[in-house]
């Protein structure tokens, strides 16, 4: 079973500067604009398949939705398929009080 991570806890591994944690914002591109993890990578769950997954996210990977449901599934998923310590994001960006940014990933 993955585990979550809470929201406090993934404030304090993105600001520390050894961290190797990469967020995975798994809602649709117009809510990501709106309003995202600042750093956080968007893969639509609607778009996610195992060519679209970058091994290379590091050692520590959290898996983000609107309130946590779909984000424990997907990340289930690809804790089987990465070299890494995946969780989900406990009540997803509803929950999120930390940095934030708007528009599209490029």
């Amino acid at each position: 079973m993955v585990t979550e991570t809470d929201p406090e806890t993934l404030v304090a591994k993105l600001e520390d500067d050894d961290s190797e944690t990469t967020v995975v914002d798994i809602r649709d591109p117009s809510s990501y604009a709106a309003g995202h993890i600042e750093g956080a990578v968007n893969l639509p769950a609607s778009r996610l398949s195992l060519s679209t997954v970058d091994t290379d996210w590091g050692d520590d990977v959290v898996v983000a939705c609107y309130v946590g449901q779909s984000s424990r599934r997907v990340a289930s998923l690809l804790d089987s398929h990465l070299d890494a310590d995946v969780s989900s994001l406990r009540g997803g960006f509803d929950a999120w009080d930390g940095p934030t940014d708007s528009g599209y990933d490029v």
